[in-house]
């Protein structure tokens, strides 16, 4: 070979380790197009809380407390950020921790420059995003306590809630943990949000016990419509809290927004049918009840399945959610107020299995199989998380409570303060002045 020719392939061979480095460069590069797409959902995570649960919610108490849930809805995302700023994500994003919890190094968001990359998008953006995952889950959980806990009980136990539940199984599920190492589905949160915040409502609800007149007198919510205004909202956010986790704005974050809805429509569906059929009529409530289950439920599988698996995993979310509800409350007598563990916890737990159940290519085209594992094995490793998950939650709830409880003097009010209203007695305010 002579030199000309050693010059030539040197050349090439030059350009080709130049192009390898042009293609390593740009796959962690910021992309505009991911960048907006994850803003907007960030707004829209956060809409799904303040106003949409805090209407939600709010619209479902009796007139005397509606106060009451708008401010705890408000409060918890205020407190809640603060706690995800000083050391929540980095417990559960830090890659200097362990299988169980990340380490304290990103405490405060140490190291956060605007240059700073996640992916293909600025790390701020990444980091508020989760922030939003970390405020609407202990807001979930007021449904189950609603209209009797204590103010400062309650914000106590929601940060502290946070710090021990919530974020090790974000870690677990999301941040590199031991539940991600398996090969575990949660797209969005059927366990990190819905799970979690379903046991920690029926273990409040069984510790505080019922509310006055619980079983003996209706205590019928004070205004649908409000109510109706919030569902309106949480379906229209809930597309960024399923589709935006695709973290992309890609053919994943496209399909998860379809199943998304048809997983919320499938759900007022069948829980109308179901009312239709058992009682004549269906309920606007029940209709909004029925889209919540069916988000729930679709939640953990969206970013692995097809349109018809997230039609039918709705339709069935909205008929045991449905029987769920009545179990709980007729039949168990347990007072979840706003029925968080039958819609969300018990969604959250079907979804989760359904994911590893429609994701299986034998299915065809109800998922797409981009595991590896069978079947069987993919449900086991749904059944591992799912457990774990409950069984976490439950005792470290409880001794929250407890601990909670012997810190403030007593979780919840009094009677006398029951019949007059967490408005007046927690707030010195009243929602209407009519």
């Amino acid at each position: 070979m002579n030199n000309k020719d050693m010059i030539k392939n040197k050349f090439i061979f030059t350009l080709f380790l130049l192009l390898l480095s042009d293609v390593s460069w740009a796959a962690d590069t910021l992309d505009t197009g991911d960048s907006a797409w994850i803003l907007t959902s960030t707004a829209l995570v956060l809409f799904m809380t303040l106003p949409g649960l805090a209407l939600f919610y709010g619209g479902l108490v009796r007139t005397k407390n509606v106060l009451s849930v708008l401010m705890q809805c408000f409060s918890i995302a205020a407190f809640a950020s603060v706690v995800w700023f000083v050391i929540g994500y980095s417990l559960a994003f830090s890659e200097e921790g362990c299988f169980f919890v990340g380490g304290f190094d990103r405490a405060f968001l140490s190291g956060l420059t605007k240059s700073s990359v996640s992916g293909t998008l600025p790390e701020s953006v990444f980091v508020m995003f989760q922030m939003t995952f970390a405020i609407i889950t202990p807001a979930l959980i007021v449904g189950g306590f609603a209209e009797r806990m204590k103010f400062s009980s309650m914000l106590l136990f929601s940060m502290l809630w946070l710090l021990i539940v919530y974020i090790p199984t974000t870690h677990w599920v999301w941040g590199g943990g031991w539940l991600s190492q398996m090969g575990f589905y949660d797209y969005a949160g059927g366990t990190v949000v819905h799970i979690n915040a379903g046991i920690a409502a029926l273990v409040a609800a069984l510790i505080l016990g019922p509310r006055r007149g619980f079983g003996s007198s209706a205590l019928m919510p004070h205004n649908l419509t409000m109510t109706v205004s919030g569902a309106a909202m949480l379906w229209v956010g809930w597309f960024g809290f399923n589709a935006g986790s695709a973290l992309a704005a890609n053919q994943d974050a496209g399909m998860a927004m379809l199943v998304t809805h048809l997983g919320a429509a499938g759900g007022v569906v069948s829980w109308m049918l179901m009312e239709w059929i058992r009682h004549g009529k269906p309920s606007v409530l029940g209709a909004v009840t029925g889209m919540v289950a069916g988000l729930g439920t679709i939640t953990p599988a969206s970013g692995y399945i097809g349109p018809a698996a997230g039609l039918c995993i709705g339709l069935t979310a909205g008929i045991i959610c449905y029987f769920a509800t009545a179990l709980l409350k007729q039949k168990l007598r347990i007072d979840d107020s706003l029925d968080v563990m039958p819609v969300h916890g018990v969604g959250g737990i079907l979804g989760t299995l359904c994911a590893g159940i429609f994701a299986s290519e034998s299915l065809g085209g109800f998922g797409f199989g981009d595991g590896n594992a069978t079947m069987t094995d993919q449900v086991l490793v749904q059944l591992a998380g799912i457990g774990a998950t409950i069984a976490w939650c439950a005792i470290c709830t409880f001794i929250l409570l407890k601990l909670v409880g012997l810190v403030t003097g007593g979780l919840r009010i009094n009677s006398e303060e029951e019949v007059q209203g967490l408005d007046i007695i927690s707030h010195d305010e009243a929602g209407y002045n009519l």
